[in-house]
Order: C-alpha cells, then structure tokens, then sequence
C-alpha cells in the first residue's frame, strides 16, 4: 500500500495489490473519517493501523461511495465507525454485494473474513454535511459509473475525493453513459484543489479542467463511434476497430487494464443502442458483469 499526504491531516491509499485502487483519511483531534477501503484486508489493516495505532485516533466514520467490492470489502475492519453512505449503497450491498462477496470468497482465500457492512446512515438528494473535529465533508449523489455513486469534498481544503466517478478512463457498465456525462459536467468549474480518483494518481489543481475535457471527449468519441457501427448494421466484431488512443485515452494506465475497461464500454454502448433501435430496453449494467475482486 502506498500513502500520499494530499493536504494538512488528510491522506490517501493506494493499492498495490488491485487496480491501484484509492481510499482515503481525513484526520482530525476527534477522530477520523475513511472515504472507501482497500480491496483486500491486509492493506485495509495497514490503514487501521495507520489512524489508530500511529496517530491512536478513534475511526468515527467510514464513507461508502459506492457499492462495488473493490472499494466496501475493508469496512468490517473498522469495528467501532458508523457507515455512512447512499440509500441505494445499502439496497445494492445488500443485495448484489453479498451475493458477490459469496462468489469472490470461493477462489479468494484472502477475502474469507471480510464481512459485508451495510451503511448506518444514508441520504438520498441534495448534500449531506458530515461534522467531525472542525472538518466537514459534503457528499451528494453522483450516478453514472454505478447507479449509487457519490463524491466527497473536504471543505475548506476543497479536495474532491470523487472514487470511480473519475477514472483514468471512465468506465460506466454498471450505470449509465448519459448519467457519466451529466456528473462530469457538473464537476467542471469545481475549482478544487485536488480530485483523488479512485484508481489512480491524483489530480493536481492545473490538470484538472484539460482532464475532465478529455474524460468527456472520451465518452462522446466512443458514443459516435459506436453509433456509426449500429448505423452500418456491424456485427460486434466491429467494435475492436474503436482504439482507445484513437478516444483520447491512454492504453497503458493502470497497467493496461483501461483496455478492458474501453472493451467492456464500448460493447455496453453497443447493446444500448441496439435495443433502442429495436425499441427494447436493456437492463442495468446491459449484462455486463460488475467489478469484483479476484486474488492476485
């Protein structure tokens, strides 16, 4: 696991074991507030250890952005903090994350004591204020990379942890094209200091505009792309024609894993708008698989 100090007493993880995965701390003389974990124990340990036997702070709070294993399975950790989250975090871990976490503990031996841990707290519309120790985080709803998605900003310091909303490519087979583009809309004009992605480096105050220009140029690449093949009557085959660098888009971060990312993003498009084609309506996700957490 590696640590970055990103401002005064707030910090974040990344994973060296899966996707490079980010969670994050904000510590404060009450005690401290976690936003997301670290997919497999041992780093999320590192992390308990970090706050609690470094610093001897109580974790008080720990946020869920979203419901995906890669960023939930370290919460049982945390013994004595309240889960905070969005209303659809809890229905979505309580649904599909268990039946996930049965399926990931089969191969994974590294996952047989993570325990899922619903959120105590939940909120819906407009911003939830979270007050600790003279720091307050804002969360509000954030849908598109999955449909419980939310941001956290530190005020005062105006760091955006914004977990899988931003990506370094964004990646929307468990939400929705329309709503990655509406959320990172809204973002532009943040004036944030930082954004902390949650797989990935963190964003620094100079790059984020040209950032979120080519996260959406991304996306909007992509969309007519993939319509151009609908429109032709193209088999799926097609779709390796769409190069990511031809998108705007690295092939190499995160250790190449963007590639399967760009893969699965561009077939989730394409059964879209073939069911819209056919005036049909695809479910949740178009059939694709959510993430999940494979030893490694």
């Amino acid at each position: 696991m590696l640590r970055e100090l990103v401002a005064t007493n707030v910090f974040v993880f990344t994973s060296e074991l899966y996707a490079q995965v980010t969670a994050g701390a904000i510590l404060t003389p009450e005690g401290a507030i976690v936003i997301d974990t670290l997919p497999f124990p041992v780093e999320t340990q590192e992390i308990v250890q970090f706050i609690e036997g470094r610093h001897g702070l109580p974790v008080k709070y720990v946020v869920n952005t979203h419901y995906h294993a890669d960023h939930t399975y370290g919460t049982s950790l945390f013994k004595n903090a309240q889960v905070v989250g969005h209303r659809l975090t809890r229905e979505l871990l309580d649904g599909p994350g268990r039946e996930g976490l049965k399926a990931a503990q089969r191969t994974a031996r590294e996952l047989a004591s993570v325990e899922i841990c619903l959120p105590e707290v939940v909120f819906d519309e407009g911003v939830m204020n979270l007050h600790l120790g003279g720091v307050t985080l804002q969360m509000w709803h954030m849908p598109g990379h999955s449909p419980d998605s939310i941001v956290c900003k530190v005020k005062g310091e105006n760091i955006l942890f914004a977990a899988d909303t931003v990506m370094p490519v964004p990646f929307f087979a468990d939400g929705s094209w329309e709503d990655t583009v509406n959320s990172l809309e809204s973002l532009r004009g943040g004036n944030y200091e930082s954004i902390v992605q949650g797989h990935g480096e963190v964003i620094l105050r100079g790059e984020i505009d040209a950032r979120l220009e080519e996260d959406l140029y991304y996306l909007h690449t992509i969309r007519r792309r993939v319509e151009e093949i609908v429109e032709a009557g193209e088999g799926p085959e097609a779709l390796s024609t769409i190069d990511i660098e031809e998108c705007g888009k690295s092939r190499i971060a995160l250790n190449g894993i963007v590639q399967q990312l760009h893969a699965t993003n561009v077939e989730v498009l394409y059964r879209q708008l073939l069911a819209e084609r056919d005036g049909t309506r695809p479910g949740q996700g178009q059939g694709v698989a959510r993430e999940n957490v494979e030893a490694g």
